[in-house]
This record gives C-alpha cells, structure tokens and sequence, in this order.
C-alpha cells in the first residue's frame, strides 16, 4: 500500500471516529478500524474518538495474532470479524445511548421506520454485559453477529461492520435512531406491539441509492478539522 493511500485512510479514520463522538454514539470507550488488506487493518488511536487530533495515526493491526502493544484489548472483535467476513472493509465498536438502554432489557430494535430496515430481520444480542477479553469470547460474539451489519451487546454498546467507514458512520447512526423509534413504541404502554416493516419493504427500503448515505456522511462530518 502506497504511503499516500495509507495516509489518507488514516485521515479518513480519524473523521469518522471524531463524527461518531460528535453524534453522541461514542464517548470515552470507542474504537473504529478500516480493513487495508487480507491480512491487515488499521485501528485509530487509543484515545476517546472526539479527542482525536490530525497527528494521531492509527495502528496497524494483523488479522490473526496477537494485538500489537498499545492497542485496546476489544479491539480483537475487528480482528474476529475481518478474520470471519472478508467482505468488511470497516468495523465500529461505540456506545450508542438509546440502543444502550433497549439492550438492558435483552431487547434490540425491530424494523419499524426505514432506518431499521438496513438491519433486517433482526439485529442481533450478544446477551452477555461483561467486556471481550479473550480471543474464545470475540469469536462467539461474531458468531452471534452472523451475517448482520451490527451486534448489540447487553448494556455494553454495539459493533457495526460495513463496506466502508462512511457506511458503518451512517449504519450506527441508524441503528441509535431505530433504537429511539423501539423505545417511543415501548413507552407508549399500546396494547399492541405496532406494526413492522416486511421483509420485501426492507429489502427495498435498505438503499443507498441516491446519496442516500453520502448525504448521511456529509450531515455528520460537517465541520471536521481534516474536511
């Protein structure tokens, strides 16, 4: 990889992570990575995301193996889901509020509005609050994960993976507005649980076609010292 390539992922890095603190997804605990090859990805500093600065480079990171010096002990949930889907090209470990608070009751958002569809049919629980401090436990924490762009995990946040950090940026922003929408329905104590989105309207609603996410990334990057 190029010196400029690399250099631009970090930039990249870095404004994604400073727009997920910005949106009030992630406070002090946080971390966000970009897949740079097969066998490597790059991790932005251990610090709180907001904080991050234009000198701070990232970490590069192996797939397999141990965790270089430095590097959060979480931050082996990328390494699980790089090593298990080759189709993710970034990943985001935050601490959304809203999903936070429906996860205490072993619950996560059903697709009620268009946001919740780009996470049907489900969204799944790791159903367990402790933190991942082993190698055993971030693999059975993927496994949960499957096929689905984000794993809640109880009273502890959510992972998000995508194809890019712009979409795990949006997909998280989505899931915390699911979240809210999960909890007003909730709250209101209805007889009835409310209506869902099938899953052919969520196949269709769940697009990013006409700028539906670039305009997303503008909304929250805007202002970025680095833009």
């Amino acid at each position: 990889m190029s010196e400029n390539v690399h250099s631009d992922l970090n930039r990249k890095l870095r404004v994604a992570a400073r727009s997920l603190g910005r949106a009030g997804l992630a406070h002090a605990y946080g971390h966000y990575s970009v897949r740079l090859d097969a066998n490597h990805f790059l991790v932005c500093a251990p610090k709180p995301m907001t904080l991050l600065e234009s000198s701070d480079e990232g970490t590069v990171v192996p797939v397999t193996g141990a965790l270089p010096d430095g590097v959060l002990g979480e931050v082996r949930i990328h390494q699980q889901i790089y090593s298990q889907r080759p189709d993710i090209r970034s990943v985001a470990r935050s601490m959304p509020p809203k999903v936070m608070s429906l996860s205490t009751l072993s619950l996560t958002p059903e697709p009620r509005h268009g946001f919740g569809s780009y996470f049907a049919p489900f969204v799944p629980l790791w159903d367990d609050p402790l933190l991942i401090r082993s190698d055993e436990q971030a693999s059975a924490l993927v496994q949960v994960m499957g096929k689905s762009r984000a794993v809640v995990m109880r009273g502890n946040g959510a992972v998000v993976a995508g194809s890019s950090p712009e979409e795990v940026l949006v997909l998280t922003w989505y899931l915390e507005d699911a979240a809210r929408v999960e909890l007003d329905v909730l709250g209101c104590g209805a007889a009835r649980p409310g209506k869902t989105l099938t899953q052919t309207q969520c196949e269709t609603r769940a697009t990013f076609s006409g700028r539906i996410l670039e305009r997303m990334w503008d909304y929250l990057s805007a202002g970025d010292c680095e833009l």
